[in-house]
């Protein structure tokens, strides 16, 4: 295979990713998206395992190899994706992520061991010390995006006792001058080996970023998932880039730089809605889960019981709502809701003062009045103002039970 094939191919595959992107941005043109999200990842996937037949050698041996970790890893992903339940989506998504993490950590490692397997230098020559930089930042970004997804899905699980993977936050004195030194130290041993090359500093320095990845996510509530899922998106994007670089792959910069950029917008947008702040979220200093103070001076309401055919129902979701971002409009869409039902907060909230009633389904500090008092944990947190409707009903204190079962009997009463 031709090098200019090789970039033709490359090329296509990488407007196909940015066609998939365009796509996904509404549910309508989503499954076209995905469409072209699989065209593009099986270009991408089948000329790399051409090029890596190419370097080994070609022969039956080195097809051998690649056929057999198409097998495996395509084999794995299908069966996950096939058996995982909507709701365990997140759980999925975090652990992709920590292995896109751990891949650019063992290929840094793999290119530093033998770096003219890869054509990056000759043997017996030293790495240029670009590639030793972006191979220090692929690793380093890897290691974080590994060990910080690891953590991610134990605490968006909920079903293991170890304590690092529960939801409640874990603080102590001193977390975020421990984060500095380990960052700094990771930076430092970086610029050693980007100075002599020394293998011994680039595996300490991967080690240092695996811890520092837990230390980053370990502080941030199970209510904070969204934010901590799109920023781990983001990393693994950034990860995946580095070691393109690193290899001179274009396929790998393209699209690791697609990840990442939509990945930390995406993040920007999440942490707005969640009135946080972005360098916080990143530094990994963010995620109290305070406890959320009703708004002074509001007047208690009566609990009302009733229902009435005939009504026009329409859904908001929060922007934070779920444990990623657009979990809610895809369990949605899972019900057969249309999308023309479906509103954003800032088309919604209009609505809210001449609505009957609101029911709340999930969280409800995306809702909690609260955000306007000034000295309450969540004020200036953007909310669905649900408190406007002349009937607010809650599925909390106000509804006991499952969220589905109680919303099937409501619509068993009203039938």
């Amino acid at each position: 295979m031709s090098a200019s094939l090789v970039t033709l191919l490359y090329l296509v595959a990488s407007i196909c990713f940015i066609q998939a992107l365009k796509g996904l941005s509404h549910p309508t043109t989503s499954i076209r998206g995905n469409v072209f999200g699989m065209v593009g990842m099986t270009i991408a996937v089948l000329t790399t395992a051409a090029l890596i037949v190419k370097l080994a050698g070609g022969g039956v041996a080195g097809l051998g190899y690649v056929l057999v970790g198409l097998v495996v890893g395509g084999g794995a992903g299908a069966v996950m994706a096939q058996r995982v339940e909507m709701t365990k989506m997140p759980e999925l998504v975090a652990f992709m992520h920590s292995m896109i993490g751990l891949a650019a950590v063992f290929i840094a490692v793999a290119v530093v061991a033998e770096p003219q397997a890869f054509a990056i230098a000759a043997a017996g020559e030293p790495i240029p010390v670009g590639n030793r930089i972006e191979l220090f930042l692929g690793a380093a970004i890897g290691a974080i995006t590994f060990s910080g997804s690891v953590i991610a899905f134990g605490k968006l699980s909920g079903k293991y006792k170890f304590r690092l993977f529960q939801g409640a936050p874990v603080r102590f004195a001193g977390q975020h001058w421990l984060n500095l030194v380990l960052g700094l130290a990771t930076i430092g041993l970086g610029i050693a080996f980007a100075a002599t090359q020394r293998f011994e500093f680039f595996i300490v320095l991967i080690a240092l970023a695996f811890v520092l990845g837990v230390l980053l996510i370990i502080p941030i509530g199970g209510a904070d998932m969204p934010v901590v899922v799109s920023m781990l998106n983001s990393y693994s994007g950034w990860a995946a880039a580095g070691i393109g670089f690193s290899l001179n792959n274009s396929m790998l910069i393209i699209a690791g730089s697609l990840v990442g950029s939509s990945g930390a917008i995406l993040s920007y947008i999440m942490c707005k809605a969640m009135n946080r702040s972005f360098f916080n979220v990143i530094l990994g200093g963010f995620g109290g889960e305070g406890t959320t103070a009703a708004a002074g001076g509001q007047a208690q309401r009566s609990v009302k019981s009733g229902t009435e055919k005939g009504v026009t129902v329409k859904y908001a979701i929060h922007p934070v709502a779920g444990r990623m971002p657009g979990h809610m409009n895809v369990l949605l869409a899972e019900a057969e809701v249309p999308y023309d039902q479906v509103f954003e907060m800032e088309d919604i909230n209009a609505e809210f003062g001449q609505a009957d009633v609101a029911i709340i389904l999930g969280a409800n500090d995306v809702v909690n009045p609260a955000a306007h008092v000034k000295g309450s944990p969540i004020y200036g947190m953007p909310i669905l103002e649900a408190y406007k409707a002349k009937t607010v009903i809650v599925n909390t204190m106000m509804v006991f039970g499952d969220a589905k079962k109680v919303v099937e009997d409501m619509v068993k009463s009203v039938d």
